[in-house]
């Protein structure tokens, strides 16, 4: 008994929210805790009825006893109604012997009620820890399914932020191609040929020279044709 006794303090010093406390996934780890806590209160539960059938019959011893006590007394009486003395000491002497164990039955049925009395309790404890924690299931749950989902929002905004910073980044790196190329169009420019002032009019006059002749060309061709 001592050893139910022991195993089951725990469960009346059980304490839900410290349990939850400790839980990594609130979401499994209710289901988890309704498993256990359900598991033991079927042990504690025939346990409790062990102890209870045992007070029930250490009272019972008690009650008999008192009752046959009562009856011989009762016999004594009717022996000395009926004259009869040697009968009543007799039923009395009787009697002794069963008040003898009285004390002994006593003690054994209010250990056995003690016994009952704190299993009752640890039973009654268990009972009302099922139900709480039944009842805010569903709350516990939604709150880490809450939470679990604000983490994913916090990772998607984590994530506009860091595309933000890429975008920045491309932008610099634009900006420094764009003066990269800038830079080299200068350098064309200054490594190019500096212009010749004579061979441009040379050109010039070349292709004055050229127009020329296609007009003289073109007359001629008019002429031979009667369209002048």
């Amino acid at each position: 008994m001592a050893n139910i006794l022991e195993r089951f303090t725990s469960i009346v010093k059980a304490n839900i929210n410290e349990l939850l406390d400790k839980a990594e996934d609130p979401q499994k780890m209710v289901d988890q805790y309704l498993r256990e806590l359900t598991e033991e209160l079927a042990e504690v539960r025939e346990a409790t009825a062990g102890v209870m059938a045992e007070e029930t019959r250490c009272k019972r011893l008690v009650d008999e006893n008192k009752a046959e006590m009562d009856r011989y007394e009762d016999l004594a009486r009717k022996a000395l109604s009926a004259g009869n003395e040697e009968d009543a000491r007799v039923f009395l002497q009787k009697k002794q012997e069963l008040a003898g164990r009285t004390d002994g039955l006593q003690i054994a049925y209010e250990g056995a009620k003690n016994n009952a009395d704190k299993m009752r309790t640890m039973h009654d404890k268990l009972v009302a820890d099922i139900q709480e924690l039944n009842a805010r299931k569903e709350t516990i749950k939604a709150k880490a399914a809450v939470a679990k989902t604000q983490d994913k929002v916090n990772e998607v905004v984590g994530a506009g932020t860091k595309s933000e910073g890429a975008r920045a980044a491309f932008d610099r790196m634009e900006r420094k191609a764009d003066e990269m190329l800038d830079r080299s169009n200068a350098k064309a420019d200054l490594t190019a040929a500096p212009a010749d002032p004579a061979a441009e009019l040379e050109k010039k006059y070349e292709q004055a020279g050229v127009t020329a002749a296609v007009d003289d060309d073109l007359a001629r061709l008019k002429k031979e044709m009667g369209m002048e």
